[in-house]
Protein backbone atom coordinates (compact mmCIF):
# COMPACT_ATOMS: atom_id res chain seq x y z
CA UNK A 1 0.00 0.00 0.00
CA UNK A 2 1.58 3.30 -1.11
CA UNK A 3 1.71 6.45 0.97
CA UNK A 4 -0.38 9.18 -0.69
CA UNK A 5 0.97 12.72 -0.74
CA UNK A 6 -2.24 14.71 -0.44
CA UNK A 7 -0.37 18.02 -0.71
CA UNK A 8 1.06 16.95 -4.05
CA UNK A 9 -2.37 15.77 -5.24
CA UNK A 10 -3.84 19.24 -4.57
CA UNK A 11 -0.74 21.00 -5.87
CA UNK A 12 -0.06 22.99 -2.68
CA UNK A 13 2.85 23.33 -0.28
CA UNK A 14 2.74 21.79 3.19
CA UNK A 15 2.66 25.33 4.58
CA UNK A 16 -0.50 26.19 2.62
CA UNK A 17 -3.33 27.85 4.52
CA UNK A 18 -6.75 26.19 4.87
CA UNK A 19 -8.12 28.76 2.39
CA UNK A 20 -5.40 27.87 -0.15
CA UNK A 21 -6.28 24.19 0.24
CA UNK A 22 -9.95 24.96 -0.27
CA UNK A 23 -9.24 26.97 -3.44
CA UNK A 24 -6.94 24.30 -4.86
CA UNK A 25 -9.53 21.61 -4.21
CA UNK A 26 -12.33 23.58 -5.84
CA UNK A 27 -10.22 24.17 -8.93
CA UNK A 28 -9.42 20.46 -9.32
CA UNK A 29 -12.97 19.38 -8.51
CA UNK A 30 -14.41 21.63 -11.20
CA UNK A 31 -11.77 20.55 -13.73
CA UNK A 32 -12.26 16.81 -13.18
CA UNK A 33 -15.96 16.72 -12.29
CA UNK A 34 -17.70 13.71 -13.89
CA UNK A 35 -20.33 15.99 -15.44
CA UNK A 36 -17.58 17.69 -17.45
CA UNK A 37 -15.69 14.47 -18.19
CA UNK A 38 -18.24 11.74 -18.95
CA UNK A 39 -16.76 8.25 -19.33
CA UNK A 40 -13.27 9.59 -18.59
CA UNK A 41 -11.65 7.16 -16.16
CA UNK A 42 -8.54 9.31 -15.71
CA UNK A 43 -10.59 12.38 -14.75
CA UNK A 44 -12.72 10.18 -12.49
CA UNK A 45 -9.61 8.99 -10.63
CA UNK A 46 -8.28 12.56 -10.29
CA UNK A 47 -11.69 13.66 -8.98
CA UNK A 48 -11.69 10.85 -6.41
CA UNK A 49 -8.17 11.66 -5.23
CA UNK A 50 -8.95 15.38 -4.97
CA UNK A 51 -11.97 14.59 -2.81
CA UNK A 52 -9.87 12.27 -0.68
CA UNK A 53 -7.12 14.86 -0.23
CA UNK A 54 -9.66 17.52 0.69
CA UNK A 55 -11.32 15.14 3.15
CA UNK A 56 -8.07 15.06 5.10
CA UNK A 57 -6.33 18.41 4.50
CA UNK A 58 -9.61 20.33 4.64
CA UNK A 59 -10.01 19.30 8.28
CA UNK A 60 -7.40 20.86 10.62
CA UNK A 61 -7.68 17.87 12.98
CA UNK A 62 -7.17 15.25 10.26
CA UNK A 63 -4.47 17.33 8.63
CA UNK A 64 -2.50 17.40 11.87
CA UNK A 65 -2.74 13.63 12.24
CA UNK A 66 -1.82 13.15 8.58
CA UNK A 67 1.26 15.37 8.97
CA UNK A 68 2.32 13.34 12.01
CA UNK A 69 1.81 10.13 10.08
CA UNK A 70 3.75 11.34 7.05
CA UNK A 71 6.93 11.86 9.01
CA UNK A 72 6.77 8.33 10.45
CA UNK A 73 5.35 6.42 7.50
CA UNK A 74 8.19 3.93 6.99
CA UNK A 75 8.37 3.25 10.72
CA UNK A 76 4.66 2.52 10.81
CA UNK A 77 4.95 0.14 7.83
CA UNK A 78 7.60 -1.89 9.71
CA UNK A 79 5.59 -1.99 12.93
CA UNK A 80 2.48 -3.13 11.13
CA UNK A 81 -1.07 -2.81 12.27
CA UNK A 82 -0.41 -2.67 16.05
CA UNK A 83 -3.41 -0.55 17.02
CA UNK A 84 -6.24 -2.32 15.32
CA UNK A 85 -5.34 -1.02 11.90
CA UNK A 86 -5.24 2.63 12.95
CA UNK A 87 -2.14 4.69 13.81
CA UNK A 88 -4.25 7.08 15.90
CA UNK A 89 -5.66 4.70 18.47
CA UNK A 90 -8.15 2.92 16.22
CA UNK A 91 -10.64 5.79 16.12
CA UNK A 92 -12.77 6.41 13.03
CA UNK A 93 -12.73 9.81 11.36
CA UNK A 94 -15.43 11.01 9.04
CA UNK A 95 -16.16 14.22 7.19
CA UNK A 96 -18.96 16.08 8.94
CA UNK A 97 -20.51 17.23 5.67
CA UNK A 98 -19.44 20.87 6.09
CA UNK A 99 -16.46 20.73 3.72
CA UNK A 100 -17.05 21.67 0.11
CA UNK A 101 -17.70 18.59 -2.00
CA UNK A 102 -18.48 18.52 -5.71
CA UNK A 103 -20.63 15.51 -6.35
CA UNK A 104 -21.03 12.28 -4.48
CA UNK A 105 -17.70 10.83 -3.37
CA UNK A 106 -16.39 7.52 -4.63
CA UNK A 107 -14.85 4.89 -2.36
CA UNK A 108 -11.62 6.15 -0.87
CA UNK A 109 -8.25 4.50 -1.41
CA UNK A 110 -6.89 1.72 0.77
CA UNK A 111 -4.51 4.24 2.29
CA UNK A 112 -7.36 6.47 3.40
CA UNK A 113 -9.52 3.59 4.60
CA UNK A 114 -6.74 2.18 6.79
CA UNK A 115 -5.57 5.41 8.37
CA UNK A 116 -8.76 7.43 8.59
CA UNK A 117 -11.45 4.79 8.91
CA UNK A 118 -9.63 1.77 10.35
CA UNK A 119 -8.99 -1.30 8.20
CA UNK A 120 -10.09 -3.59 11.01
CA UNK A 121 -13.55 -1.95 10.92
CA UNK A 122 -13.67 -1.16 7.22
CA UNK A 123 -16.89 -2.96 6.44
CA UNK A 124 -18.60 -1.38 9.43
CA UNK A 125 -17.30 2.11 8.61
CA UNK A 126 -18.87 2.04 5.16
CA UNK A 127 -22.25 1.11 6.53
CA UNK A 128 -22.33 3.82 9.16
CA UNK A 129 -24.46 6.88 8.51
CA UNK A 130 -23.04 10.24 7.64
CA UNK A 131 -24.32 13.36 5.95
CA UNK A 132 -23.66 13.72 2.25
CA UNK A 133 -21.29 16.32 0.84
CA UNK A 134 -22.37 19.74 -0.36
CA UNK A 135 -22.75 20.84 -3.97
CA UNK A 136 -21.75 24.29 -5.17
CA UNK A 137 -22.63 26.09 -8.39
CA UNK A 138 -23.01 29.59 -9.82
CA UNK A 139 -26.06 31.41 -11.15
CA UNK A 140 -25.65 34.50 -13.35
CA UNK A 141 -28.27 37.27 -13.40
CA UNK A 142 -28.48 40.79 -14.82
CA UNK A 143 -28.60 43.99 -12.78
CA UNK A 144 -32.23 44.39 -13.80
CA UNK A 145 -32.97 40.90 -12.46
CA UNK A 146 -31.10 41.75 -9.29
CA UNK A 147 -33.38 44.79 -8.95
CA UNK A 148 -36.65 42.96 -9.56
CA UNK A 149 -35.82 39.45 -8.36
CA UNK A 150 -35.83 36.49 -10.72
CA UNK A 151 -35.68 32.70 -10.93
CA UNK A 152 -33.82 29.97 -12.80
CA UNK A 153 -34.36 26.26 -13.30
CA UNK A 154 -31.26 24.20 -12.53
CA UNK A 155 -30.84 20.45 -12.53
CA UNK A 156 -29.21 18.62 -9.65
CA UNK A 157 -28.67 14.97 -10.52
CA UNK A 158 -32.12 13.97 -11.84
CA UNK A 159 -34.07 16.68 -10.04
CA UNK A 160 -35.05 20.07 -11.46
CA UNK A 161 -35.06 22.92 -8.95
CA UNK A 162 -36.44 26.44 -9.32
CA UNK A 163 -34.06 28.86 -7.67
CA UNK A 164 -35.56 32.25 -6.84
CA UNK A 165 -33.65 35.41 -5.91
CA UNK A 166 -35.09 38.29 -3.95
CA UNK A 167 -34.95 41.96 -5.06
CA UNK A 168 -31.63 43.51 -4.07
CA UNK A 169 -29.57 40.32 -4.37
CA UNK A 170 -25.88 41.22 -4.30
CA UNK A 171 -23.08 40.02 -6.53
CA UNK A 172 -21.24 37.06 -4.96
CA UNK A 173 -24.11 36.46 -2.53
CA UNK A 174 -24.53 32.79 -1.65
CA UNK A 175 -27.85 30.98 -1.36
CA UNK A 176 -28.20 27.75 0.59
CA UNK A 177 -30.75 25.10 -0.38
CA UNK A 178 -30.93 22.50 2.37
CA UNK A 179 -30.87 18.77 1.62
CA UNK A 180 -30.22 19.17 -2.12
CA UNK A 181 -26.58 18.13 -2.09
CA UNK A 182 -24.98 14.70 -2.39
CA UNK A 183 -26.78 11.70 -0.92
CA UNK A 184 -25.70 10.66 2.54
CA UNK A 185 -24.20 7.33 3.53
CA UNK A 186 -26.52 4.85 5.15
CA UNK A 187 -29.30 6.80 6.82
CA UNK A 188 -27.37 10.06 6.69
CA UNK A 189 -29.07 13.20 5.39
CA UNK A 190 -28.27 14.69 2.02
CA UNK A 191 -25.83 17.55 1.91
CA UNK A 192 -26.79 21.09 0.94
CA UNK A 193 -26.70 22.99 -2.33
CA UNK A 194 -24.88 26.32 -2.32
CA UNK A 195 -25.54 28.73 -5.18
CA UNK A 196 -23.25 31.72 -5.63
CA UNK A 197 -24.96 34.62 -7.43
CA UNK A 198 -23.00 36.48 -10.10
CA UNK A 199 -24.49 39.81 -11.24
CA UNK A 200 -23.34 40.71 -14.76
CA UNK A 201 -21.75 44.16 -15.13
CA UNK A 202 -24.16 46.75 -16.54
CA UNK A 203 -23.25 48.77 -19.61
CA UNK A 204 -24.32 52.11 -18.10
CA UNK A 205 -24.79 51.69 -14.37
CA UNK A 206 -22.29 51.00 -11.62
CA UNK A 207 -23.51 49.50 -8.36
CA UNK A 208 -21.88 50.32 -5.04
CA UNK A 209 -23.72 48.62 -2.22
CA UNK A 210 -27.37 49.65 -2.62
CA UNK A 211 -26.56 52.82 -4.60
CA UNK A 212 -26.33 53.20 -8.37
CA UNK A 213 -24.08 55.57 -10.33
CA UNK A 214 -24.72 56.85 -13.83
CA UNK A 215 -22.63 59.18 -15.98
CA UNK A 216 -24.75 61.65 -17.99
CA UNK A 217 -23.19 63.67 -20.80
CA UNK A 218 -24.60 67.18 -21.28
CA UNK A 219 -23.64 69.72 -23.93
CA UNK A 220 -21.83 72.95 -23.11
CA UNK A 221 -24.86 75.10 -23.80
CA UNK A 222 -27.07 73.20 -21.33
CA UNK A 223 -24.31 73.44 -18.73
CA UNK A 224 -24.00 77.20 -19.26
CA UNK A 225 -27.63 78.15 -19.79
CA UNK A 226 -29.39 75.39 -17.87
CA UNK A 227 -32.14 73.08 -19.11
CA UNK A 228 -33.77 69.68 -18.60
CA UNK A 229 -32.67 66.14 -19.35
CA UNK A 230 -34.29 62.69 -19.10
CA UNK A 231 -32.45 60.03 -17.12
CA UNK A 232 -33.45 56.36 -17.20
CA UNK A 233 -33.32 54.60 -13.84
CA UNK A 234 -34.21 50.96 -13.16
CA UNK A 235 -37.66 52.11 -12.05
CA UNK A 236 -38.33 54.34 -15.07
CA UNK A 237 -37.44 57.71 -16.58
CA UNK A 238 -36.94 60.80 -14.43
CA UNK A 239 -36.83 64.42 -15.67
CA UNK A 240 -33.87 66.28 -14.19
CA UNK A 241 -33.46 70.06 -14.10
CA UNK A 242 -29.96 71.31 -14.88
CA UNK A 243 -29.13 74.65 -13.27
CA UNK A 244 -27.32 77.29 -15.30
CA UNK A 245 -23.58 77.38 -14.73
CA UNK A 246 -23.39 73.67 -13.92
CA UNK A 247 -19.78 72.54 -13.56
CA UNK A 248 -18.25 69.43 -15.07
CA UNK A 249 -18.27 66.55 -12.58
CA UNK A 250 -21.26 67.80 -10.58
CA UNK A 251 -23.25 65.03 -8.89
CA UNK A 252 -27.03 64.94 -8.60
CA UNK A 253 -28.64 62.57 -6.10
CA UNK A 254 -32.02 60.93 -6.66
CA UNK A 255 -33.09 59.62 -3.28
CA UNK A 256 -34.68 56.16 -3.25
CA UNK A 257 -33.98 55.45 -6.93
CA UNK A 258 -31.18 52.97 -6.32
CA UNK A 259 -31.32 49.24 -5.60
CA UNK A 260 -33.89 47.71 -3.25
CA UNK A 261 -32.32 46.77 0.08
CA UNK A 262 -32.22 42.99 0.46
CA UNK A 263 -35.00 41.62 2.67
CA UNK A 264 -36.35 45.19 3.12
CA UNK A 265 -38.60 45.59 0.05
CA UNK A 266 -39.83 49.09 0.96
CA UNK A 267 -36.35 50.56 1.32
CA UNK A 268 -34.06 51.60 -1.55
CA UNK A 269 -30.61 53.02 -2.06
CA UNK A 270 -29.96 56.20 -4.02
CA UNK A 271 -29.23 56.97 -7.67
CA UNK A 272 -26.33 59.33 -8.40
CA UNK A 273 -26.00 61.18 -11.70
CA UNK A 274 -22.47 62.32 -12.52
CA UNK A 275 -22.61 65.14 -15.07
CA UNK A 276 -19.94 65.26 -17.75
CA UNK A 277 -19.87 68.42 -19.85
CA UNK A 278 -19.03 67.76 -23.49
CA UNK A 279 -16.90 70.44 -25.11
CA UNK A 280 -17.88 71.04 -28.76
CA UNK A 281 -15.27 70.13 -31.39
CA UNK A 282 -14.99 71.03 -35.05
CA UNK A 283 -16.72 74.42 -34.68
CA UNK A 284 -16.98 76.61 -37.78
CA UNK A 285 -15.64 80.13 -38.21
CA UNK A 286 -18.90 81.81 -37.23
CA UNK A 287 -19.15 79.81 -34.01
CA UNK A 288 -15.51 80.49 -33.23
CA UNK A 289 -16.10 84.21 -33.72
CA UNK A 290 -19.03 84.12 -31.31
CA UNK A 291 -16.91 82.38 -28.70
CA UNK A 292 -14.22 85.03 -29.19
CA UNK A 293 -16.80 87.78 -28.59
CA UNK A 294 -18.09 85.97 -25.50
CA UNK A 295 -14.55 85.69 -24.22
CA UNK A 296 -13.92 89.38 -24.77
CA UNK A 297 -16.96 90.53 -22.80
CA UNK A 298 -16.54 88.01 -19.96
Amino acid sequence: MDYKDYYKILGVEKTASQEDIKKAYRKLAVKHHPDKNPDNKVAEEHFKLANEANEVLGSPEKRKKYDELGANWQQYEKQGNQSGGHPFGGQNYYQDGNNDTFGEQSDFSDFFEQFFSGRGNRSNAKTQSRKGGDYETEMEITLEESYQGTSRIIQVENEKLRITTKPGTQDDQQLRIKNKGAKGMGEGLRGDLFIRIKVKPHLLLVRKGDDLYFTQIIDLFTAVLGGEILVTTLSGQVKIKIADGTQNGKSIRLKGKGMPIYDKPTLFGDFYILLQVQIPVGINDEQKELFEKLKAIS
